[in-house]
């Protein structure tokens, strides 16, 4: 038997609602034959909203059962969002590390270098200052749960994206490294030692602020990591 659904989605001359079409999408992936319905101006938004008691559009409705918007929509099919997920960090991670091999293969014409692993960490950095700085508030609100230093000086919250960055960058183009190496070891020491005692001593259950404040990674092991590999990379470019 076919299996059916009536989808009730705003499809206006200057505006298409995004989660229409991802419901729309979601029940064509899942095999449903869609009664397509279009809500063409606000006067029938608002009106079908009255009529079934519903705050929101898009609204499915599977075998006569109104399912609801969106995210009760992935919910039904079992594709909810995890209230933690690793998934932004192994993103970022993983395109420096292939952004890495690019750069050897251009720089050295071969990809068996040990300079892979300080350009990854470094590309990481830069990677990871971006997503914090793109909403410093929420990145601010979320690290004040854990980093020592930022409880005791707010303005430290503020400053720890720009260093990071700028950490990252300067390393990455092997100049300013006498104030970039410092920098780094600052930050990275007292990044670990909060996550430490936050995690393991604390024992508390947080969210890293480590991609941002609207990040969903768990504060630990990935975090304490991040500090550490930027620690090394401070150590290395001191060293050389």
């Amino acid at each position: 038997m076919s299996k059916t659904a009536e989808l009730y989605r705003m499809v206006m001359g200057k505006h298409i609602c995004p989660y229409g079409l991802k419901s729309k999408y979601l029940l064509e992936k899942h095999g449903y034959t869609i009664t397509d319905n279009h809500l063409t101006t606000r006067a029938e938004t608002d009106a079908f909203k009255a009529k079934h008691e519903v705050k929101t559009t898009p609204q499915t409705f599977i075998e006569g059962k109104r399912i609801g918007g969106h995210e009760d929509l992935r919910a039904y099919f079992g594709a909810s969002e995890p209230k933690t997920t690793y998934k932004p960090i192994i993103a970022i991670f993983s395109v420096a590390f292939f952004m890495s091999l690019a750069i050897a293969w251009q720089v050295e014409e071969h990809i068996l270098t040990w300079n892979i692993i300080g350009w990854f960490i470094a590309a990481s950095m830069c990677f990871l200052g971006v997503q914090k700085l793109q909403n410093l508030e929420k990145f601010s609100t979320m690290f004040l749960n854990y980093d020592v230093l930022a409880q005791r000086k707010v303005g430290y919250s503020y400053f720890y994206p720009f260093a990071e960055t700028f950490a990252g960058i300067a390393m990455l183009a092997g100049v300013l490294t006498w104030v970039a190496a410092p920098v780094a070891l600052f930050i990275s020491s007292i990044g670990a030692y909060s996550v430490f005692k936050a995690v393991y001593i604390d024992k508390r259950e947080l969210k890293c602020a480590c991609v941002g404040g609207d990040s969903n990674v768990p504060l630990g092991f990935i975090s304490l990591t991040e500090n550490i590999m930027m620690f090394g990379m401070a150590l290395w470019v001191l060293a050389i």
